[in-house]
């Protein structure tokens, strides 16, 4: 074990970061995580990052059993948070078929299969991706960036760690004021453009801003365009213009946004993965030393064949469908890092989407089938999400890849475990009628995987975004948040834009103050002080639901 002359102490060895107290403190934060994460994701349609939050967990855990290190605490951090997304996946997808079909039949063997599908292939394949959009690419990823700021200056103290704990404390205090409490209003919209479908105004959201803050003026001003050209342009524009109506707008709109995400990551396979194929995907096949290979993957075409073959079987998904899933998940583990890493938003159940809109195109598979493709995509890409995120913060505090991503295996296998055994108490306890708008829980992105089963709403709006998106992003423009801001809603995109306009007036009005760093450890404060209240709340409303069941 190491020490630098601030304190920090880094461990050299990898038994030293993976180790049995981690990964047993780990295990028992993602069982407990994904619980929460469940009933929320169901409950709201929200799911706070956890990052920030098991990092502090894990940091007083081990601090408070004593001779720990930094790397041990990210290890172990790593291993809590991968149940939350696992949980997200499912809970973003699957409720879904209950909604178009009450008299479903799945099978728990079936959810079981999808789940572990799910997190098996976003382990294999975040496991091949991570040099290039880490490491080669240095994508800012803000939330693992927030984490390992935290870690660091929480480890130091002293000035640092006051300006950080006192940004973390207000950004708190203002979200318990505004989802515990009630006293501030989420969002400050203008109800005449609500009206017309353009829902401008702002999400009060200290993280938002942070995170606009933590990427920079230049993916945030691409964002904020796609939101001026979706929102102003699309709805407002074309149907003030009498092109199209309210409904043909959102239909143009949110498909030219899919389209130009789905072209990014056409894009990010032509342009970045396959020349550099043999480094990326050789451990899959070679015997030998690779350049990005810290885990020997030589079984994963093996578990590719084996997860079809199961699909096809216990899932009933057929032949074709299966192997679209898993290619599916290859492109879609590709986009959710690349989109990931400039934004921190993780829109998983758009990937199911495009992945199950795929499957229908070439098979006939059947309808609930078609959401367990989404939910084997979506798990798999909110598990890149999370892995990805610290994937980021190990690279930025030395941790060792291998402990972190074996971390990543126990805390997915929990978390696996965990959510098909929760979901299945919500269905038992309140039945399949229980999900939807006029349900217990209105599952809202499982809604629009339903809306979406019937097909993309506009093709030409679609196929117009996927050619752009994929000649705009090889010609190196940030074309993924462009459609992610076609695809969301105005008022997120705009509180992100705040931060990214502070940044910019920060680094011309101060630049040696934001050389210092100062602006990132107040944005990883606000960041995590949003995000742990929001861990908190969820556990406590997780808790009050469960224990009303």
């Amino acid at each position: 074990m190491s020490e630098n002359p601030k304190g920090v102490k880094y461990a050299t060895s990898f038994r030293e970061q993976f180790t049995v107290r981690g990964m047993i403190i780990g295990s028992i934060g993602a069982a407990i995580l994904t619980m929460s994460s469940m009933y929320v994701a169901l409950k709201l349609g929200a799911l706070p990052w956890p990052i920030i939050f098991v990092a502090l967990v894990s940091m007083f855990c081990l601090k408070l059993l004593g001779n720990t290190n930094i790397n041990e605490i990210n290890v172990t951090h790593t291993a809590m948070s991968a149940g939350a997304m696992t949980a997200g996946g499912l809970a973003f997808t699957v409720p879904g078929i209950y909604m178009l079909n009450p008299e479903a039949d799945l099978s728990m063997a079936a959810l079981f299969v999808v789940v572990f599908g799910g997190v098996a292939l976003g382990l294999v394949f975040t496991a091949l991706i991570r040099k290039y959009f880490v490491v080669t690419k240095e994508l800012p990823y803000p939330m693992g960036q927030a984490a390992a700021e935290t870690l660091i200056v929480g480890d130091e103290g002293g000035r640092k760690s006051l300006t950080l704990f006192s940004s973390m404390g207000a950004a708190a205090l203002f979200t318990i004021f505004r989802d515990a409490l009630g006293k501030i209003p989420q969002t400050f919209m203008h109800s005449t453009l609500a009206g017309k479908g353009v829902l401008f105004g702002i999400w009060l959201s200290p993280m938002l801003i942070a995170v606009g803050y933590i990427i920079g003026p230049l993916f945030i001003g691409v964002w904020f365009l796609g939101a001026v050209l979706g929102d102003f342009g699309i709805v407002l524009g074309g149907t003030s213009a009498g092109l199209w109506d309210a409904a043909a707008a959102g239909a143009i709109k949110s498909s030219l946004g899919i389209g130009l995400m789905v072209g990014t990551g056409v894009g990010i396979i032509v342009k970045g993965i396959l020349p550099k194929a043999k480094e990326i995907f050789g451990p899959m096949f070679s015997k030998g030393s690779m350049s990005n290979s810290f885990i020997n993957l030589r079984w994963a075409p093996i578990l590719m064949v084996i997860l079809a073959v199961i699909f096809t079987t216990v899932c009933k998904m057929g032949a074709v469908a299966s192997i679209v899933t898993i290619l599916g998940v290859w492109l879609a583990t590709s986009m959710s890092a690349q989109i990931v890493g400039q934004t921190g938003i993780n829109p998983m159940e758009v990937f199911g989407i495009i992945v199950l809109l795929a499957a229908k195109a070439v098979s006939a598979i059947g309808q609930t089938e078609t959401f367990l493709v989404a939910a084997v995509v979506a798990i798999a890409c909110g598990l890149a999400g999370d892995v990805m995120n610290d994937f980021k913060a190990g690279h930025i505090l030395h941790s060792d890849p291998k402990a972190q991503w074996l971390g990543e295996c126990i805390g997915g296998v929990v978390g696996s475990i965990v959510t098909v055994i929760v979901f299945y108490a919500i269905l038992t306890a309140y039945g399949p009628t229980a999900f939807g708008n006029n349900g217990m829980f209105i599952a809202p992105q499982a809604g629009a995987v339903a809306a979406m089963v019937g097909g993309i709403p506009n093709m030409t709006a679609f196929l117009i975004g996927l050619i752009a998106g994929c000649v705009l992003y090889i010609v190196n423009f940030p074309v993924m948040t462009l459609g992610l801001g076609v695809y969301l809603p105005f008022y997120l995109s705009a509180t992100a834009f705040l931060g990214g306009a502070l940044r910019f007036i920060v680094e011309k009005a101060a630049p040696e103050w934001d050389k210092k760093g100062a602006g990132l450890i107040i944005a990883s404060g606000l960041l995590g002080g949003e995000a742990v209240v929001g861990v908190i709340i969820a556990l406590i409303q997780a808790i009050q639901g469960m224990t009303a069941m």
